[in-house]
């Protein structure tokens, strides 16, 4: 009989408790750190192998889980890429005259971490060409700060070849065609940035 006490029966969490919530987010996170894991082995620098079916083998869960988490591959893409930028420890909007040979090491000493970094870059792929978009704009508004009395197009002329110097391109070409180390590939960029911005 019920007598008004406290219900015997079990409480039933809901379907969106923070336990589950936990879980969805652990989940997720092992499907972007495989994501890492498999760019980081590709033999160049194609992400077309950086799909739902080797994420999911490679995580241990269902192509269902991982589009339960990502509605297209782009989207998948793009979380690979924002964790490689984390881990990378490149800060552009830190980016200043003074700074940016620093940062572009910084930027070279992660790219040696990859498989594809002794390949040549053909960039096809949007998630990849858009971290260029990026840098490249974190140059011109650091020259434009750093050095206003400049013309607008002396501005451009500087952040341009500042952009040829930092650019994985140059590394790359350093490295593949010159058979430069990659330190000693990103030691002479520094040193070119360096004579660049005295002449400045």
């Amino acid at each position: 009989m019920n007598m008004g006490g406290p219900s015997s029966a079990p409480v039933r969490r809901g379907y969106n408790s923070p336990v589950r919530r936990q879980r969805a987010a652990a989940t997720r996170s092992r499907i972007v750190a495989t994501g890492v894991d498999i760019v980081h082995a590709l033999p160049d620098w194609d992400w077309a192998g950086l799909t739902f079916r080797a994420v999911a083998e490679g995580a241990g869960v269902s192509e269902s889980t991982v589009y339960r988490h990502f509605a297209n591959e782009r989207e998948l893409h793009g979380a690979v890429m924002e964790r490689l930028h984390e881990l990378s420890g490149v800060d552009y909007s830190a980016v200043t005259l003074q700074t940016v040979a620093d940062i572009g090491a910084e930027v070279f000493r992660s790219m040696a971490s990859f498989a594809a970094s002794r390949s040549v870059i053909e960039v096809t792929d949007p998630t990849i060409s858009g971290i260029d978009d990026v840098r490249r704009k974190a140059l011109i508004d650091a020259v434009q700060a750093e050095a206003p009395t400049l013309a607008a197009s002396d501005q451009r002329v500087l952040a341009g070849l500042l952009d040829v110097l930092w650019s994985p391109t140059s590394y790359e070409r350093l490295v593949v065609q010159w058979g430069l180390t990659p330190e000693q590939a990103s030691g002479a960029i520094r040193h070119v940035i360096g004579l660049v911005l005295d002449g400045s």
